[in-house]
């Protein structure tokens, strides 16, 4: 008896849920997207800052969840400021090199000492700044520190290493002309900046035969210097003994020389909007890319540009995406972004498109650009919107270790208030539609567009200039004009 009525109160228990699950499913309009939670709670992590004897700047906060620490020393400047143009590419070799062996290790006993600490150092130089770093555990900072300063100081960088990594480089590059969204990013950068410009350049197949070791030494030397790093420890650690074992980790690092002073050169003058066509012939798809300069990171309508942006093209229910992916099935997505460095930005919107529908989607990315700049108002929901996206992002900037050291590093290589984070979001929220609006007209200029499209000419040139947008000129894949006949990425 016991046991059928257990067996019927299970009964009762599974309709019981089953009706629920209706009637729940009968009150949503599942036509309309759900409406974003309310703002997560922002807690923005403290940290100390000191300078060390040898110039550099310390950072250190205190994380005591997990017993493990984040170590990053992040220099100030990168390949646009250090790299001679005919020498592209040496900074990226050089970082990558630091691991290949010491005065006192082989590259094999420094993987293996690594491997016994259970941590891994990483190197890297951008374009505008680079870093040197490390996850241990607790118990291994200090002989993983001692390895890091190691290398960065001792490298020995050996002649067989550098020609193992040159022609794994120039393999990189041959591959890279086969990639339309590689060569579409390469071209727009050339287009915009010029090839006199640091943005405009990049490493070609010349300069990576150029360079030599001498040139590695050289580079190594002049740019792992103290006076421009920026220290950042976070972790199972306190400022005291974070900086007790920095000082003596890196005991050997003197400080050398004055900071070097840089200046970005003038960028061309704009000129009026252009297709810029580069030929991929047999292409199923044409990467597109339109854009033209844009800000600093310094501007003051950052926050206005983000908000902008994220309505645009900046998340995947923007107008962009909701019109040329959702709606018109043109591509598997498409976007927009404006690009910050100490230098001129850029705005760039595109995506790769389906061949047949390269004009078609041109015909909409134009009308979503002049309708953002007033044909289409933006909307209050449309607003509130954006602004929720970009603040629920922000705690995502500190949910690991290694997040938060990035994201406390930025605000003193970008020159940022340290109270940023916490203004963060009364700066989203005191962004207006007519801020928006000024933005728009200020920094998407329409009359001016560089629309940079790598695809199958045969099958695109004809549509394209039948739109009337703009006047087509034909590039080859290094950005330059192209044979009457054309130079395509791909022919051989």
């Amino acid at each position: 008896m016991k046991r059928h009525n257990s067996i019927l109160a299970f009964c009762v228990s599974v309709v019981i849920l089953v009706a629920s699950v209706v009637s729940l499913a009968q009150q949503l309009d599942r036509t309309k997207i759900p409406p974003p939670g309310p703002n997560p709670q922002l807690h923005v992590p403290t940290w100390t800052k000191t300078q060390l004897s040898n110039g550099a700047m310390l950072i250190v906060s205190e994380r005591h969840s997990l017993p493990l620490i984040s170590f990053t020393i992040t220099f100030v400047g990168g390949a646009n400021q250090f790299e001679p143009e005919n020498k592209r590419g040496v900074a990226a070799m050089t970082s990558s090199m630091l691991t290949e062996g010491t005065k006192t290790k082989s590259g094999d006993e420094l993987s293996d000492a690594l491997q016994l600490l259970g941590s891994n150092v990483g190197a890297g130089v951008g374009a505008e700044d680079g870093n040197i770093n490390f996850v241990s555990t607790t118990a291994n900072f200090e002989p993983t520190l001692a390895i890091l300063a190691d290398v960065m100081l001792n490298s020995t960088f050996p002649a067989d290493a550098l020609e193992r990594l040159r022609g794994r480089t120039l393999v990189n590059l041959t591959q890279a002309k086969d990639q339309p969204t590689i060569v579409g990013a390469q071209v727009f950068a050339r287009v915009l900046y010029g090839s006199a410009h640091p943005y405009g350049q990049r490493a070609t197949e010349t300069s990576i035969k150029a360079i030599t070791r001498d040139d590695i030494v050289a580079f190594q030397k002049a740019y792992y210097q103290p006076g421009r790093a920026i220290i950042t420890v976070v972790g199972d650690t306190t400022a005291t003994s974070a900086k007790a074992a920095v000082e003596k980790g890196l005991a050997g690092w003197a400080k050398a020389g004055d900071k070097p002073s840089f200046s970005y050169p003038k960028l061309p003058e704009l000129q009026p909007a252009k297709i810029y066509l580069v030929d991929k012939p047999g292409a199923a798809q044409s990467v597109v890319n339109i854009g033209l300069p844009g800000p600093p990171r310094n501007t003051p309508d950052y926050f206005a540009l983000q908000v902008l942006n994220t309505i645009l093209g900046g998340q995947f229910q923007s107008r962009l995406n909701a019109n040329i992916r959702e709606q018109k099935g043109y591509s598997y997505g498409v976007n927009s972004a404006f690009s910050y460095g100490k230098g001129p930005g850029a705005f760039r919107a595109g995506g790769s498109i389906f061949s047949a529908k390269t004009d078609a989607a041109l015909i909409e990315f134009m009308k979503e650009l002049k309708g953002i700049e007033g044909d289409r108002p933006i909307t209050d929901e449309e607003l509130k919107t954006a602004k929720d996206s970009l603040i629920q992002g922000l705690p995502a900037r500190f949910a690991s270790i290694t997040a938060i050291s990035g994201s406390i590093t930025s605000l003193y290589v970008q020159g940022l208030p340290e109270d940023y984070f916490q203004n963060y979001a009364k700066n989203i929220s005191g962004i207006t539609k007519e801020d928006l609006l000024r933005v728009a007209k200020q920094y998407i200029d329409l009359d001016h567009l560089a629309i940079v499209i790598v695809g199958d000419r045969s099958a695109i040139e004809a549509p394209l200039k039948a739109t009337n947008i703009a006047p087509i000129a034909i590039l080859d894949i290094e950005g330059n004009p192209a044979a009457s006949g054309g130079s395509g990425a791909g022919n051989k």
